[in-house]
């Protein structure tokens, strides 16, 4: 176990959260991260790519022109891949881009991004939001007071967390991402991770 500083809503110290080393203190496994973080991202792509082979292109049914006694290249038909208009060679054609991960990787990933976060001082942990109501201002002036100002944040909430939700959406800087949705490139793809304290104790407890 070990102890991280959480701070309150103006930036201040507000004492110690005792957290598992393992999983805000391990040694991060680059090579992992890098394998879910390039799955996830594949498995959000539509898969609807497609081009033309020249099978598909209209046209092309006649033979340019003759085979012999022209000095030019011989031609079978202006749809062939060699001709502007005609079909592609080798394009992508719809497919999926799904694949599946092992549960421990995945889980090994988070714990290592959290890991890194907290050990190259990205990661903030704040005792409570504390929205009562929807309220913008009050979400700016609570960034500019964690230092976090300008900065690329992701913010993590609890699922039934409405009012902090309504209060960063429309900060251009910030992403939310709610608890039970987070993923490693959600939690990496930042310059500044923020947490409450039960949001560090739910990955705490998901991850041990």
């Amino acid at each position: 176990m070990s102890n991280i500083e959480i701070k309150n809503v103006e930036g201040q110290a507000a004492g110690t959260v005792e957290l598992s080393s393992s999983v805000y203190g391990i040694e991060p496994h680059i090579p992992v991260v890098h394998q879910v973080v390039t799955v996830q991202l594949g498995n959000l792509r539509q898969g609807t790519h497609d081009t033309k082979g020249r099978s598909e292109v209209s046209g092309g049914g006649a033979k340019p022109w003759r085979q012999k006694g022209t000095g030019r290249a011989r031609q079978g038909s202006i749809r062939a891949t060699q001709w502007v208009g005609g079909g592609v060679p080798f394009g992508p054609t719809p497919r999926t881009h799904n694949r599946r991960l092992n549960n421990k990787e995945v889980k090994l990933a988070m714990r290592s991004v959290l890991s890194g976060k907290l050990r190259d001082g990205e990661l903030t942990v704040v005792d409570n939001y504390g929205f009562d109501k929807p309220c913008t201002k009050q979400a700016v002036a609570m960034l500019k007071a964690l230092g976090l100002e300008g900065k690329r944040v992701t913010l993590v909430v609890a699922d039934d967390d409405i009012f902090t939700y309504l209060s960063f959406r429309n900060v251009e800087t910030v992403r939310l991402v709610a608890c039970s949705e987070a993923t490693t490139h959600a939690l990496i793809d930042n310059a500044a991770l923020v947490l409450d304290a039960a949001g560090a104790k739910y990955f705490e407890e998901v991850l041990a």
